[in-house]
């Protein structure tokens, strides 16, 4: 096992590794910004080093000040957290070559997952199926034009290296194409540096799900269910359930036993997410794996009773999946998760600022990962997320019921918060009844309040 780690991150999955390495007896060394001085990771953690400026491109982003850090302090081990540099398969080659254990998929998985069209190739070798598209990287508009003749509009255009909506356009026609497709071109280069796109069949009206997986470094892969994250601004996810009302439990022991054998295939190791859309007719279609623990993770948590944070520690150490779950996957009740933003909760513009009062729900079935606390200030740097709001219950509406007594508990004052758009999403008719797709904010924002 390992005797220190150090938490490239900041925030609330900062504290959630601290966590999981204390209850395994780990020391552990957070590092910070100037700007997060004061933050709770960093008066938990055993140890703690600033490693640069406000801004994450020369602090959290900056590998070389990471890396002096994990050596300075002499650490085995470093777990990236979600974002910042999780998915950058660069840094776990750096930590490999400094003879440190990086906390997550290896390094050439990471890179195959993180190109989408390759992801898409390899998921469809493995018997995933796939929405159809070009078969890669989209060398001209004319191949694109083919391509979306063949498959039929309206198709999407992604950007092969993206995520969270941004280097996607929706085709609607083949004479919008060409200047939309150099739009996302556009959009991925100055995003991801990399310009690359391609094609698939755009759904219209598709629900989210995603799979939450963990392999270790044996060979095996088990699978904890997926969860439904629908409920989207932007491609942001606002609020996550598990288990998805649209999965029976035949398709998701249909859909498990094609992603152990898929994941095994292409030798994954460590946490994973695999996404899917779901279209009308109950058809799932793969859309990325993203190599990394995710934010709404604490769902999967609480119906499966497995800590998964801890489990990576642990994969990461040698550990077997018969060591994390000797008695295979069993889930129970139903679990949600309502991301709370410092942001205005309609016009959804930040709010950065300083917590004057804060009071965080509790009782039974609620959970809160959060590293806010009273007189503690949220920088304008960052990712906007201030909390997690979690609720576990028998079923789905006693989840549900925990949520909204649990909502209206949950005082923060000094800043905006999303906390009244959640109120007013778990109040929705149809949200209750579990109609849902990634364009329900649009339609329940097209309707009167109240």
């Amino acid at each position: 096992m390992f005797r220190k780690i150090l938490v490239a991150n900041r925030g609330e999955i900062a504290l959630r590794v601290i966590c999981a390495a204390k209850e395994l007896g780990i020391q552990t060394v957070a590092v910070y910004s100037e700007a997060d001085r004061y933050s709770l990771h960093v008066r938990f953690a055993d140890e703690a080093i600033c490693i640069g400026p406000a801004k994450s491109a020369r602090s959290y982003l900056d590998i070389p000040s990471v890396i002096s850090a994990a050596e300075i302090t002499n650490v085995d081990a470093i777990h990236p957290g979600y974002g910042f540099l999780s998915e950058n398969a660069s840094f776990a080659e750096v930590c490999e070559t400094s003879g440190i254990t990086f906390i997550g998929p290896r390094p050439e998985l990471t890179r195959l997952m993180g190109l989408k069209q390759e992801a898409r190739a390899a998921m469809a070798k493995a018997g995933i199926p796939i929405l159809p598209g070009s078969p890669g990287v989209l060398g001209s508009a004319d191949e694109a034009l083919d391509v979306a003749r063949e498959i039929g509009y309206p198709v999407l255009v992604k950007a092969s290296a993206g995520g969270g909506g941004r280097g996607m356009r929706v085709v609607r026609s083949a004479e919008e194409l060409p200047a939309l497709m150099a739009q996302a071109q556009q959009e991925a280069q100055a995003a991801f540096n990399c310009a690359d796109v391609y094609i698939e069949k755009f759904v219209g009206a598709p629900r989210h799900i995603e799979f939450q997986v963990l392999a270790d470094n044996h060979g095996n892969v088990e699978v904890f269910g997926e969860r439904e994250c629908s409920i989207q601004r932007r491609h942001q996810k606002l609020i996550e359930e598990a288990t998805s009302v649209a999965v029976t439990p035949a398709l998701r022991a249909e859909m498990s036993d094609r992603l152990r054998k898929a994941l095994a295939a292409v030798g994954y190791s460590n946490a994973g997410t695999v996404e899917f859309l779901m279209d009308e007719s109950g058809n799932l279609y793969f859309i990325e794996v993203n190599a990394r623990i995710q934010v709404e993770h604490p769902v999967t948590e609480m119906i499966t009773g497995i800590d998964l944070v801890k489990s990576q520690i642990l994969i990461a150490a040698g550990a077997k999946m018969s060591d994390i779950a000797p008695h295979g996957v069993t889930i129970t009740g139903h679990a949600m998760e309502c991301r709370v933003n410092a942001e205005h909760p309609v016009k959804f513009t930040p709010s950065p600022g300083k917590i004057t009062a804060l009071n965080l729900p509790g009782g039974i079935g609620v959970r809160v990962d959060t590293a806010a606390y009273a007189d503690g200030v949220i920088p304008p740097y960052y990712d906007s997320l201030v909390a997690k709001l979690v609720t576990h219950g028998r079923d789905r509406a006693e989840a549900i019921a925990r949520m909204q007594r649990a909502l209206e508990m949950f005082v923060i004052e000094g800043i905006e918060t999303s906390i009244p758009l959640h109120q007013r999403i778990l109040a929705h008719p149809d949200f209750a009844a579990g109609r849902l797709d990634t364009h329900f904010l649009e339609r329940m924002f097209a309707q009167p309040a109240g």
